[in-house]
């Protein structure tokens, strides 16, 4: 049995505490804050439980997966991942609501409306990839099982590299519609010119797959990772940030681990600043972060208010070049959740969340600072929402670049760095730290950076599958 010492206890730590601890070995994860979940908390706002971080899960099949290697390595037959997990997925009726420069419309494109032939024809190109985007969500990008997948996107895609090329490739595609599919680069924190041609087809596999939401929100995927890490006998130690990191000890505050393996699920910079002789680096050229508001409302919103809209600026473009030169946009991309308290099984009010993309300039924002009170006004009315957030909202609470860079990310940047194309999303960068510290593995969403849960569990599970065959096989009891 080997020693391994998962520090952050995210969505990605306590998927590589999982993975290790199901193998038989003796695993201890340590997080700096009194909860777990990272970038995925759980929150109150004037007396209503708020979910923060990602507000979808998608690609449901990469979750499947986890359960099933877990199944497949457990050193205990009476274990089953699935009934320890207990994460109950509610398929949502549509992908969101999106509106641009006067048009408004679903996705999938509904019929009769004047882009529903163009995105049929688009979801038939795209929509059957799914198999092949979970596998090289799941897979060493390069590995024998990923190759036949990466073959198809080759032959879909063709020398057009980016999202960009490709959508631009598409001339049949009305310039809404191809914006509305450009603007989902954003999840991977960056514009369609720096993100692969693969998530072009983002939408369309979430529109024929399904995008989903566990019953009670998406922290119920934290509290079910924590219920398999401590059926597995992991050893999770909160409101311990640690102070260094080197080659067999992690040192906190209050005590050293030894370790055989370290998995690090910080941000690069923050680990750079952990290891022996590292200093962090200066900043680089960072993903975008957020300014995130979330409110209870005095008042139910409209029946037919989508759970989930997108309010895209009036000119896209100027959007990528003013986050890639870490200026606050005239308009940005705003995703508005809304959460009806019947449908919460606790909250006694509807909430609210109203996400505004922003610059990784690590600074505080409240309701008076002008790109706030600019964005919350242009997203009320181009959404038709009643009355005035002011009129509207009970309670509130914001959290900005400041929070997320105090959490450990450069500037409050949610991705980390920029990646080249070769390493966004399912491409993902090797999971070592560097071959000079073998002892040293890396998950999380500057790791992984795009593709929300699916790409962080599914990075943690690549990275872990290295780990595993680099340790010896974990019998024994568990400790």
């Amino acid at each position: 049995m080997s020693r391994v010492v998962v520090v952050g206890g995210g969505v990605a730590g306590l998927t590589a505490a999982v993975l290790s601890a199901w193998a038989g070995h003796a695993v201890t994860l340590v997080e700096a804050d009194s909860t777990l979940g990272g970038k995925s908390r759980r929150i109150d706002v004037g007396g209503q439980v708020m979910d923060t971080g990602p507000s979808l899960f998608t690609f449901p099949a990469v979750w499947q997966e986890l359960l099933r290697r877990l199944d497949d390595s457990s050193q205990s037959p009476s274990l089953a991942a699935e009934k320890t997990a207990d994460l109950n997925l509610e398929q949502l009726p549509e992908v969101g609501r999106y509106y641009f420069r006067g048009e408004v419309c679903s996705l999938p494109v509904p019929p009769g409306h004047p882009w529903h032939p163009a995105w049929e024809r688009f979801a038939a190109l795209h929509g059957p990839i799914g198999p092949d985007v979970t596998r090289l969500l799941t897979t060493a990008p390069m590995s024998r099982d990923a190759l036949p997948s990466l073959a198809r996107l080759g032959k879909l895609y063709g020398n057009r590299l980016t999202t960009r090329s490709y959508l631009d490739s598409l001339t049949w595609l009305p310039d809404g519609l191809r914006e509305v599919i450009a603007i989902h680069t954003l999840n991977a924190g960056v514009g369609p010119s720096r993100t692969p041609a693969l998530y072009a087809s983002m939408p369309a596999i979430m529109a024929q797959d399904g995008v989903w939401v566990p019953r009670g929100g998406v922290h119920e995927l934290v509290r079910a990772l924590e219920r398999l890490a401590r059926a597995a006998g992991v050893n999770i130690r909160t409101d311990e940030p640690v102070l260094s990191l080197e080659r067999g000890r992690v040192s906190t505050a209050q005590r050293v681990y030894r370790a055989d393996a370290v998995v690090s699920g910080l941000d690069a910079d923050r680990l750079e600043g952990l290891l022996p002789g590292r200093t962090p680096p200066p900043p680089r050229k960072l993903s975008c972060s957020a300014v995130a508001v979330y409110a209870s409302l005095k008042r139910p919103f409209p029946a037919d208010m989508s759970r989930h809209s997108v309010v895209l600026p009036e000119d896209p473009t100027a959007l990528y070049e003013s986050l890639e030169a870490q200026r606050e946009p005239t308009q940005t991309m705003a995703f508005l959740n809304y959460y009806p308290a019947a449908e919460s099984g606790t909250n006694t009010a509807d909430t609210l969340a109203v996400l505004l993309t922003a610059p990784s300039n690590g600074r505080r924002y409240g309701l008076d600072s002008p790109f706030v009170d600019r964005e919350l006004r242009r997203v009320w009315d181009t959404a038709g929402l009643p009355g005035s957030f002011d009129t509207s909202v009970d309670e509130h609470t914001i959290l900005d670049p400041d929070y997320f860079s105090r959490s450990g990310a450069s500037g409050g940047a949610l991705y980390g760095a920029v990646r080249p194309l070769v390493m966004s999303g399912p491409l993902h960068r090797p999971a070592r730290h560097s071959l000079k510290r073998p002892w040293l593995w890396r998950v999380g969403a500057s790791v992984h950076p795009g593709g929300g849960l699916p790409a962080v569990m599914g990075g943690a599970m690549m990275t872990m599958d290295g780990l595993l065959r680099a340790l010896p096989t974990g019998h024994g009891d568990r400790g």
